[in-house]
This record gives C-alpha cells, sequence and structure tokens, in this order.
C-alpha cells in the first residue's frame, strides 16, 4: 500500500506531492488559457489591430506557463529561488553560445507588432515565401499559403527582410497581357479592349482603365490591358479580363498567334 505523505525512495519526494504539482499544472494551465482569452477579449475592444493584440496574447501567455511550472516545481517541495538562480545560469551560459539570435527573434517581434507594415490576415511576401498572416509570436511569424500550407518564418528574417504587402492599400490596379498578329488593326484591337474594360462592373473609372503597347515580339505586338479594382476583386477582375479578351479577340478575328520557328533544313552536297 502506497503512503501518500512518504518520500519515496531516491528522488526524497512524496506522492503527495507529485500529485500536488500535477494539479497545479492542469489547473494552473487551464486559468493561464481563461486569462489570455479574457485578455485577448478586452483588447478587442481598444484600437489595437489584430496583430498588436495576437502578440501581447502570445508574450502574456509565456510569462504565465512559466509562473505555472514555478508553483508546480515548488509545490515539489524545491525552492523556488534556488530554481530561477539555476535558471539565470543557464540562461547566462546560452547567452554566450548564440542567445543572441533568440533575442534578435524577439526585438524584431516588438517592432513588428509596434510599427505594423502588415495586418493579420494581410496577403504578403517575405524571404521569398508568399502568402496570408497567421499571427506574429514571440519569436516568429506563420504564413498561411494559398494551397494551405502554414509556414514559420523567424522574426528576424521578416524584419530584415522586403516586405511585400500585396493587400494594405484599398485598391489595386490589375493588368493582362496579350499579344496580337502583326499586320492587325492595333486602333481596333486597342478599342474592344478598352470597351471590354470599361463594360466590367467592377472596375474602377478612376483611375481610367487603359491599354498600351509594351513591345515588339518575336511573333506578336505585345499590348497590357490596365484597370484599377478593389483588391478583394483583383483576382476575379483578372480572371475575368484574360479570359475575357481571348474570346473577344476570337470573335471579332484578332489574331492572338503562338511562338513558332521555321526550321529550314538544307542537304550538304554529296
Amino acid at each position: 500500500m502506497v503512503v501518500l505523505d512518504k518520500p519515496l525512495p531516491y528522488v526524497g519526494i512524496t506522492p503527495m506531492q507529485i500529485i500536488t504539482a500535477v494539479l497545479v499544472l492542469i489547473v494552473g494551465f487551464i486559468v493561464a488559457k481563461i486569462i489570455v482569452a479574457s485578455f485577448k477579449k478586452g483588447l478587442k475592444k481598444t484600437k489595437l489591430s489584430g496583430l498588436v493584440i495576437e502578440f501581447l496574447a502570445r508574450f502574456l501567455s509565456a510569462l504565465l506557463y512559466v509562473a505555472v511550472i514555478l508553483l508546480a516545481v515548488r509545490a515539489l517541495g524545491v525552492e523556488v529561488g534556488s530554481v530561477v538562480l539555476g535558471l539565470s545560469a543557464v540562461i547566462g551560459l546560452i547567452l554566450g553560445f548564440g542567445m543572441q539570435d533568440t533575442l534578435t527573434n524577439l526585438a524584431a517581434g516588438v517592432w513588428l507588432a509596434a510599427l505594423r507594415p502588415f495586418e493579420k490576415g494581410d496577403v504578403v511576401t517575405i524571404a521569398g515565401q508568399t502568402g496570408k498572416v497567421e499571427a506574429v509570436g514571440v519569436m516568429s511569424t506563420e504564413l498561411l499559403t494559398p494551397d494551405n500550407v502554414l509556414i514559420t518564418i523567424p522574426n528576424k528574417l521578416v524584419w530584415g527582410n522586403v516586405i511585400t504587402n500585396y493587400t494594405r492599400m484599398p485598391t489595386r490596379r490589375v493588368s493582362v497581357d496579350v499579344g496580337v498578329a502583326y499586320g492587325t488593326d492595333l486602333d481596333k484591337a486597342v478599342k474592344l479592349a478598352m470597351e471590354l474594360m470599361k463594360n466590367h462592373p467592377k472596375l474602377l473609372n478612376d483611375p481610367e482603365p487603359s491599354v498600351i503597347i509594351t513591345g515588339l515580339g518575336d511573333s506578336s505586338i505585345n499590348l497590357q490591358l490596365r484597370a484599377w479594382t478593389k483588391t478583394e476583386d483583383h483576382w476575379a477582375v483578372k480572371v475575368d479580363l484574360t479570359k475575357g479578351i481571348y474570346e473577344l479577340y476570337m470573335k471579332e478575328g484578332i489574331e492572338i498567334p503562338f511562338p513558332q520557328m521555321d526550321v529550314h533544313i538544307k542537304e550538304m552536297p554529296k
């Protein structure tokens, strides 16, 4: 029969202390989650952005978890002061072997939350990775790609790289490239493209749409349709214009050529 208040051999800890420590961990983690949830709910009533709220909530969560672990250690009969002192010594040792990267990530996370080059839900390209911002944590930033892959990038790489934000501005220009065959009536081709854009319900009249000649290719005269729309409509409009200009040019007899190569074979004299 196990006596709850009798120390176990070799460890000097009683079963009761172990049970108490486990209960402290379970209850402590539950309480910590409730506190963090209430904290986030309160911050949402302020003017802080979702990104800052998420960062502060994660930071508070980390502090509470450390406090719960220290309480559990104390329940085992270990002096918390000695544990903190030991942890300080370990942290000091780690600092000498590369903890600077961790501190750099932490500092970068603070700057990202404060200066907000992007918000939660923005679509960005960072360090060659494109996705929707899910969260900025204490150490890293999370992006969700269009094919539902979660990418975690250290904050120091985010802060130290060029950040392209595709959704920060309320409007965005749609560009559609199309080539027409040499000999095409360019005035007619431009007029048809302009009519297509002006008749699209999601395109803005200011700035006005336009069609420009971008170059003379090997097999085509290259045109580009340019129109402005709301950022959230960008990809839908791009698909509509790409499909629409192809169908319209085919209907009006305007050739859209494809790259061709003529090969001439000469026989060598015998």
